[in-house]
């Protein structure tokens, strides 16, 4: 009898697919938000979560060169649901000119999936153009705060898709831009928006090929990239961060639009990484 269950015991235990201690599929990402923060969690990676200014403003157009202050709409955001599990939030922003966003944060299994509907039930236009989820990278990528004083290391972690192929260019990029109304920082803008209504920070000439930005971490083993759909620019921030800040392009009384959005947080493997995100946004 022993002898049998011996057998048992060593059958199981070598007919389960090993999974090595630094792959994505070893643990499950969580989420929770507090206090307009959104944390990724996953215990393998640097730092084990990363944190999101979620959402930092929204904002109306006409930002290019003009003082932040008058660029912002006021908001509070309060959460709706939130699962045992943490695998799903609500949350529903308030906008002082009256508009409603209702966001749906789902994780999956490389990644957190963001699904929002906005709608406008004044029966005035609404000025919201686009609004700004701030993805904080510092410890991330190894250049936090605790780790050097020198708030823009990080960006050489961090990457966007200039040229027309599917190989990241990291940063800082050629032709990096220098002056803007505020500075440091870098802004790429999608080549449907108007030039007049980004970040007030340097505006990078080269349009992005892909509307992504993202980062590697500090061992080289992960990805974290950040795509929305519709986009309104891509930032390298000033606060260890990088934005792909969504669009919403202003609502007409009783006007409702979906946004969608994905972060990325899986192994480095960018093949892989622009098979998923091709799949997932098409011709984005």
């Amino acid at each position: 009898m022993k002898r049998v269950l011996y057998i048992l015991v060593f059958f199981i235990s070598f007919s389960k697919p090993i999974i090595k201690a630094n792959e994505p599929l070893n643990s499950k990402i969580t989420i929770g938000w507090k206090d307009d923060i959104l944390s990724v969690f996953h215990p393998n990676i640097p730092g084990g979560k990363i944190e999101t200014w979620y959402l930092e403003a929204y904002c109306r157009p006409g930002s290019t060169d003009r003082v932040w202050d008058k660029t912002v709409i006021g908001h509070e955001t309060k959460m709706l649901h939130s699962n045992h599990d943490g695998t799903e939030i609500k949350l529903r922003c308030h906008l002082k000119d009256g508009v409603i966003v209702d966001h749906l944060i789902r994780t999956d299994i490389n990644g957190v999936r963001f699904n929002l509907i906005a709608r406008n039930p004044t029966k005035k236009t609404s000025q919201a153009h686009w609004a700004q989820p701030c993805i904080r990278v510092g410890e991330f990528t190894g250049h936090g705060a605790s780790q050097t004083d020198d708030k823009y290391a990080y960006i050489k972690n961090c990457f966007v898709f200039q040229d027309k192929d599917d190989i990241p260019d990291f940063l800082p990029t050629k032709d990096w831009a220098l002056k803007a109304r505020y500075t440091p920082g870098q802004v790429w803008r999608p080549i449907n928006i108007n030039g007049n209504d980004v970040n007030p920070r340097p505006l990078h000439p080269t349009t992005p090929y892909k509307n992504i930005i993202g980062c590697i971490s500090k061992d080289k083993k992960w990805l974290l990239a950040s795509v929305w759909d519709p986009c309104q620019e891509l930032f390298q921030g000033v606060i260890r961060c990088i934005h792909s800040d969504f669009r919403i392009g202003g609502l007409e009384p009783g006007e409702q639009k979906e946004i969608r959005g994905k972060m990325y947080l899986m192994e480095n493997d960018i093949n892989k990484f622009m098979k998923l995100y091709d799949q997932e946004f098409p011709s984005k």
